[in-house]
């Protein structure tokens, strides 16, 4: 049984990592959030040691890290906002633990390598969360891509919305510098899926770039791609809303969905376990998707001449 510790218990994604942590039969012994509202500690580990201050934190891990195996920590699950992930990675390896750390590993691609040398003084690993990778679906569809005769290219499109209030741009996930933007904060998953699947990227174009939309279309070795990400409750399709519905996820392969509507209620537990079975993904893993993001939130908008526009453009 490994110990745990976990920073931003009081985040949307914490109790993702908490059930994790719990089903692979391991235990959370310490949780550090400014914000008090943790009560979903009960509900997983409720003897958990509890911290509103990062430093008293950091100096709980320090004393354990001294006593016998049994009570140090060996793993840090960071939940923070996307800003604070590589200090609190930074943190969990100076401690002696290996991080486990939600996604994006960092917003800029240059402090990859600065975990990376990091990692290497501590003798740590820094694991992150890319948990489609792990969809069994997907996995049958990257057997199957692989298996193809080279040249073959697909025509993808990806559309996420998923709604959020207007409490988004007052919180730190509305702030550019802090967040990422949204092809960072709820899109970097999705780019990372589809170049694991269809290669590398050749050439990408961005035609949307606002607080709460982005669109646009990226040539990979084997798909010429169209995307569109949405936190706009308006831009759910009719029949989502109708039925009370706040998220709409669509991928369509040469006009053909992607069957993807199971299979995402245990990711994390199996991302955590296949940490723990000497598998995960790496810094260098998550690298392609945090220069993709990196770059398509830095380039400058271009025309969405003919059909290269996502379709749902037209509605935006």
């Amino acid at each position: 049984m490994a110990n745990f510790a976990l920073v931003g218990a009081a985040g949307f994604v914490a109790p993702r990592h908490m059930k994790a942590i719990r089903d692979t039969g391991n235990t959370l012994v310490a949780a550090v959030d400014p914000h008090d509202s943790v009560g979903v500690l009960d509900a997983h580990f409720p003897a958990a040691r509890f911290f509103t201050e990062i430093e008293r934190f950091d100096r709980h891990l320090e004393k354990l890290k001294r006593e016998p195996a049994g009570k140090r920590v060996d793993y840090i699950s960071v939940c923070s906002p996307n800003y604070l992930h590589d200090a609190h990675v930074r943190l969990a390896l100076r401690v002696g633990a290996h991080a486990i750390c939600e996604k994006p590993l960092v917003i800029n691609p240059w402090n990859l390598d600065q975990l990376k040398a990091v990692e290497d003084d501590h003798g740590r690993r820094v694991y992150t969360v890319l948990q489609l990778r792990l969809h069994e679906q997907l996995k049958a569809l990257k057997q199957k891509i692989d298996a193809e005769p080279a040249g073959k290219k697909h025509r993808v499109d990806l559309a996420y919305i998923t709604r959020r209030g207007q409490w988004y741009n007052t919180s730190w996930k509305g702030d550019l510098e802090r967040s990422g933007g949204v092809a960072m904060n709820i899109g970097i998953h999705f780019f990372d899926m589809l170049m694991w699947l269809y290669g590398k990227p050749e050439s990408t174009e961005v035609h949307l770039r606002d607080d709460r939309r982005m669109a646009g279309a990226l040539e990979l070795e084997r798909a010429s791609v169209r995307w569109f990400l949405s936190i706009e409750a308006d831009d759910l399709p009719a029949g989502v809303r109708g039925r009370g519905g706040h998220a709409y996820r669509s991928i369509t392969a040469d006009g053909e969905e992607i069957e993807m509507s199971a299979g995402f209620t245990d990711l994390h537990t199996r991302v955590y376990e296949d940490v723990l079975a000497g598998g995960g993904f790496s810094i260098e893993d998550a690298r392609p998707a945090v220069e993709l993001v990196y770059d398509i939130r830095k380039q400058d908008l271009a025309d969405a001449a003919g059909d290269r526009h996502h379709p749902m453009l037209n509605k935006a």
